[in-house]
């Protein structure tokens, strides 16, 4: 089964705890680092679509685009009769970005850009957001940091609500630089039934400074790092890393 098939559906159950409004607060804190006002946005993999409907509902208009379609179609759901000007969701990954304008902002939350696990990608991703991203503009986005996914290596998992439970093994490999998550999902059906579904997540880990070096690459600027929800540098011990580039 193919990543997100079945998360998909338990998705949002399973990471009530995210934040959302907390982390879109610290994105509008960001977005005053941006050169020119900030009315558009690019939701980059939005996955369900939550990021998406706190920041319309904030005033932004929003480009949702994830390559996932059982992710849009929550997302779909998710932003339907929400207030402010109903989100565009697109059908793309994340190196093959193409809309038809530009954006004031991007954003690319929760470690997203962790599942791009080819380097080249990683840079083809910054060059069409380079694109797409207005001149002054900001582009803001988060990581796992090495140490978060190689302490993952070993640990087994388990979420569970009263209906869904979702068992999680997780193995680094040092050489490729490269964590995966292999998913059983169960779900209580009728009867007193429960279906199982397997997934398979893949995450790579990336240094700070050979983001820096794509990102300057791609040609941005004003390059800046951050502790996770916090305005001052990340600590050695960071499990999350925030960027802000300019355009």
């Amino acid at each position: 089964m193919s990543a997100y098939e079945a998360l998909a559906g338990v998705y949002d159950t399973l990471t009530g705890d995210v934040g959302y409004e907390r982390r879109a607060d610290y994105l509008e804190k960001l977005f005053q680092k941006s050169r020119i006002p900030v009315h558009t946005v690019l939701d980059l993999a939005c996955g369900t679509g939550h990021m998406t409907s706190v920041l319309t509902e904030r005033g932004y208009e929003l480009i949702g685009v994830d390559q996932s379609p059982d992710m849009l179609a929550a997302a779909r759901e998710n932003t339907a009769g929400i207030s402010g000007v109903p989100p565009v969701l697109i059908c793309q990954s994340m190196p093959a970005l193409d809309l038809y304008g530009t954006v004031d902002a991007a954003v690319c939350c929760l470690d997203s850009l962790n599942y791009l696990t080819s380097p080249k990608d990683v840079l083809k991703t910054f060059q069409r957001l380079h694109l797409f991203i207005a001149p002054g503009g900001v582009l803001i986005f988060d990581i796992v940091t090495p140490g978060y996914l190689s302490g993952l290596d070993g640990q087994v998992f388990l979420d569970e609500t009263k209906d869904i439970m979702c068992v999680w093994r997780a193995s680094f490999e040092k050489r490729s630089h490269i964590c995966t998550y292999w998913m059983d999902i169960f779900t209580h059906c009728a009867g007193g039934l429960w279906n199982r579904a397997g997934e398979e997540h893949r995450q790579r880990a990336y240094e700070v400074e050979e983001l820096r070096g794509w990102l300057l690459e791609a040609g941005f600027k004003r390059i800046r790092t951050y502790g996770d929800c916090r305005m001052s540098g990340p600590k050695e011990t960071e499990q999350r890393i925030y960027f802000s580039a300019l355009r």
